[in-house]
């Protein structure tokens, strides 16, 4: 089951670019500024830049380089994602799976593109991390939390008894729903999995973001992978 199409904002969003290689950007910029529904407000060429350029246009969505001097992508978006009226991230990375990438969804990044990503899916990332979207795809997801579990055995050990801590924090449909979230499936899809409204899963979901102060989808996802709930492949079905 295909999930419907995000409901685009009534306005244009407003995107600020922000990468230490002037072709990148002008590239992007060519690229992203065709697009009716989406207003380049500014670029930015190191991290530093862009908490200051965010101060002062207010963008929906930065479109993120995680490799850049003075204070690279990572360090950027943990500054940015602390704070309240954040604006959404999208990291630009050349990696599928790189560890910095991680911890940039870690810290709240709504997603990654690579940078040789088809002009067209870009401009729909953008789009969708505007609408609410995360643009992780449930085989990235599983890359990154693939990676995530590269650390010693004792290192995994502890992350996963802490895991396990806060899943027992949630009620069984909340857990449910988390466990859907970190096999990759979308709103819909887990709405008929377990008999539920859409509009039900989606409160679920928000609950769970906010009773473990998190930014977005792919947190749960972790979380529910470092707690080890994520064995069975077959997905999340009523029982």
């Amino acid at each position: 089951m295909n999930d419907p199409a995000p409901a685009f904002p009534p306005r244009p969003v407003r995107l600020l670019i922000v990468d230490d290689d002037p072709l990148v950007r002008a590239g992007l910029t060519l690229m992203l500024g065709g697009a009716d529904d989406i207003d380049i407000v500014g670029e930015g060429a190191d991290g530093g830049e862009a908490t200051e350029l965010v101060d002062r246009l207010r963008p929906d969505v930065v479109l993120m380089d995680i490799r850049m001097p003075v204070m690279d992508g990572l360090a950027a978006t943990e500054a940015l994602r602390s704070r309240p009226d954040a604006p959404e991230i999208v990291v630009l990375t050349t990696f599928h799976a790189d560890e910095q990438v991680l911890r940039a969804i870690r810290a709240g990044a709504a997603g990654f593109v690579l940078k040789d990503t088809p002009p067209a899916q870009i401009v729909d990332s953008v789009r969708r991390v505007a609408a609410g979207d995360p643009v992780l795809s449930p085989a990235v997801t599983r890359q990154l939390m693939a990676r995530a579990a590269g650390p010693g055995r004792e290192e995994r050990a502890g992350r996963a008894e802490r895991a396990r801590q806060r899943i027992a924090l949630l009620a069984d449909r909340e857990r449910e729903v988390a466990v859907a979230v970190g096999h990759g499936r979308s709103n819909a899809e887990i709405a008929a999995a377990l008999y539920l409204s859409v509009a039900t899963v989606k409160t679920q979901v928000s609950r769970i973001l906010a009773k473990f102060d998190f930014n977005n989808r792919v947190q749960i996802a972790l979380l529910v992978h470092d707690a080890g709930l994520l064995d069975d492949e077959s997905g999340t079905g009523p029982s």
